[in-house]
């Protein structure tokens, strides 16, 4: 019997003060079996980074040919494409021709700089792919705000994310690849 994904309720309360972006979403996640609390907790991440009325999660995991978040125009176009983890350089530039705006959101620590140094020269090329890192502890700290219903409060102001809850918070600054 194959096992089912589990399903969380999240309200993100939004202020995103470099980008002017205030709003309340409230989102419903389906973790998938092999997905564990530290990779959902980016997805929710990458969706405060990026959010919009028109931004959602995709089947993610579950599927090869979707990203895990995008943004589709009216006419069903993709505007922006948002991968996590570290994909094969085919994945990216297959998502570079689909989409408008890619954006990779790295996580998991020692393994990056050693994808990042394989992959670099090759994705330069990607004039809409943009690559960001994020720090291993904080990302573990994120999951440790992982509950079945969250009620979160996210701030972003000159590069610095926090996100909190009644139990925590945690701070972190996304940095881009050079």
């Amino acid at each position: 019997m194959a096992l089912k994904a589990t399903i969380f309720k999240a309200t993100l309360n939004i202020a995103d003060m470099d980008r002017h972006y205030y709003a309340d979403h409230q989102l419903t996640l389906a973790r998938h079996p092999s997905e564990n609390d530290e990779r959902m907790m980016v997805r929710l991440l990458a969706f405060a980074l990026n959010a919009s009325d028109q931004l959602e999660f995709t089947k993610g995991l579950s599927t090869d040919d979707e990203p895990e978040l995008w943004q589709k125009s009216l006419s069903n176009e993709i505007e922006l494409w948002i991968e996590l983890g570290l994909p094969d350089e085919s994945r990216l530039r297959k998502a570079c021709n689909r989409s408008k705006q890619v954006i990779l959101y790295t996580y998991g620590g020692r393994g990056v700089p050693i994808w990042w140094d394989k992959n670099k020269a090759k994705l330069a090329r990607f004039n809409n792919l943009t690559c960001v890192n994020l720090d291993p502890e904080a990302t573990e700290q994120l999951a440790g705000l992982a509950q079945r219903a969250m009620s979160l409060q996210v701030t972003t102001q000159d590069g610095e994310v926090t996100f909190s809850n009644e139990h925590g918070l945690v701070a972190l600054t996304p940095e881009r690849f050079a």
